[in-house]
This record gives C-alpha cells, sequence and structure tokens, in this order.
C-alpha cells in the first residue's frame, strides 16, 4: 500500500500540473470559435487518463460506445468521482454542464467555462432560477449540444443510496431529446474526499438511450433503475478484481464516509 500512496501522490501533483499545461497552452483558443476550447478540455481529459494508467496501473474500459447517438442529447450519468467530469468530455463534440456560477469567477480555469457557454447556477436558488435554468438547457441541447448531467446532484459514495434530483426530470422534459444513461465504477479508483488513487479497471458502460417524449416521474424512474442496475453490476466486478489484487477492496472502510 506504501506504493499506491507514493503514485497517487505524484498522480495528484502531476494531475494538476497537467491541468496548469492545457490552460496556459490553450489561452489562444479563447479568441477561436467554441470548439478550439472544448478540443483543448478534450486534450487535457485524455491525457490525464493516460497519466492515471501509467502512474497508477489504472487501466480505462468503455463499453457500449455504439450507442451514443449522434446530435442533441442529454447524458445522464453516476456520480461517484471527479474523473467523470472530464472523462466524459471526450465523447461529445459540443458538452454542456450545469455547474456552480461562482467556478466561472476563478482565474483562467473560469474563462474556459465562459467560452464554452456552460450554464452558471446558483446553489439553494428558488424555484423560479431553477426554472429558467431547465429553459436554457433546452434551448441549448436543441442546437444541437450534448448536456452531460449528474441526477444525483452531487458525488455519492459506492455504497451510499442513491438520491436522484427531481430537477433533472424537469430538465429533461424541457429538451425534449434522447437521453443516454451512464453507469460507472469510478469511485473504487478514484475515491472522493480523498486523494488515493488504486489500480484495476475503471469501467464506463453506455446504456441503451431513453426517448424523450416521458413524463418526469416516468423519466427519474427509468433512469435511475437502469443506471443503478448496471453500476451495482460494474461495482461487484470491481470489487472482485480489487480483492484479487490486494486480498481485500481497499480503502472500503473510508469508501462509505
Amino acid at each position: 500500500m506504501v506504493s499506491i500512496f507514493l503514485r497517487s501522490l505524484a498522480y495528484n501533483v502531476l494531475f494538476y500540473l497537467l491541468l496548469a499545461f492545457w490552460v496556459i497552452v490553450g489561452l489562444p483558443t479563447l479568441l477561436l470559435p467554441r470548439w478550439a476550447a472544448v478540443a483543448i478540455a478534450q486534450n487535457w481529459a485524455r491525457s490525464s487518463i493516460w497519466l492515471m494508467r501509467v502512474i497508477c496501473n489504472t487501466r480505462v474500459e468503455y463499453r457500449g460506445v455504439e450507442k451514443i447517438p449522434k446530435g442533441s442529447l442529454i447524458v445522464a450519468s453516476k456520480h461517484q468521482s471527479m474523473w467523470e467530469t472530464f472523462a466524459l468530455l471526450q465523447f461529445f463534440p459540443e458538452p454542456l454542464f450545469i455547474l456552480k456560477r461562482e467556478l466561472k469567477w476563478i482565474p483562467f480555469f473560469g474563462w474556459y467555462l465562459i467560452k464554452t457557454d456552460m450554464i452558471g447556477v446558483v446553489r439553494g436558488a428558488g424555484g423560479r432560477s431553477l426554472i429558467a435554468m431547465a429553459r436554457r438547457a433546452g434551448e441549448e441541447v436543441r442546437r444541437g449540444r450534448q448536456l452531460i448531467i449528474f441526477p444525483e446532484g452531487t458525488r455519492t459514495a459506492v455504497d451510499a443510496p442513491p438520491l436522484y434530483k427531481t430537477g433533472v426530470g424537469q430538465v429533461y422534459v424541457d429538451c425534449g431529446v434522447t437521453c443516454l444513461p451512464v453507469a460507472l465504477n469510478s469511485g473504487l479508483f478514484w475515491p472522493r474526499r480523498t486523494f488515493m488513487r488504486y489500480p484495476g479497471t475503471l469501467v464506463v458502460e453506455f446504456l441503451d438511450p431513453l426517448p424523450p417524449g416521458l413524463t418526469r416521474n416516468e423519466f427519474i424512474a427509468q433512469v435511475s433503475a437502469v443506471i443503478e442496475q448496471a453500476t451495482g453490476r460494474l461495482i461487484e466486478a470491481g470489487r472482485r478484481e480489487q480483492a484479487q489484487l490486494f486480498g481485500r477492496v481497499p480503502g472500503s472502510s473510508s469508501a462509505k464516509a
């Protein structure tokens, strides 16, 4: 485990140095069309994933890539880690995120969020603000963008009970497009609230798309069922692999924190 600690430490240092590198290299793209800044973000994602494999021996397997529809889309992903917030970027040409407005105030990094037209919201805002956010998201998606959302609203520990937000259902209704559910087991390899990074096979699985036209409650019921079922399967397989590598699941006592 000492080796994993040192590898994790090295990766975290290099991860943020790599982020700084791409932020600086990409500054000229702030004067170009949006696609150029998106390309910088995608290169950062790919290089960070490569770095994690080289340093931490964390391999990534993508399943169901052929199921990704073209054009306007909602991508509803399980959220266990910071990892998926950048890793999913590489699959979508016009990604759109709904994020805390304060992130746009961060020097340099926030400029990219502004350039790429991400939607900033105030946490704890009233109903009118949330309705306005859903409407704007619908407008952007209907222009051909891919909205990447995390239906639980925040990162959840691997064993935490799921709690899907009803507001996500309103976003789906207002967008009126296909939704692509995504299951993953990233929390086993990049747990929240710790800098530890564990070896093994991180799996992302793109599931069968859900058609537009469902009611808000129907959507929440279906998207939560398919994501949780597939995620449970991936978690179980990931833990079996970790048990073979270490004789136990590393960080299991803190994963529930």
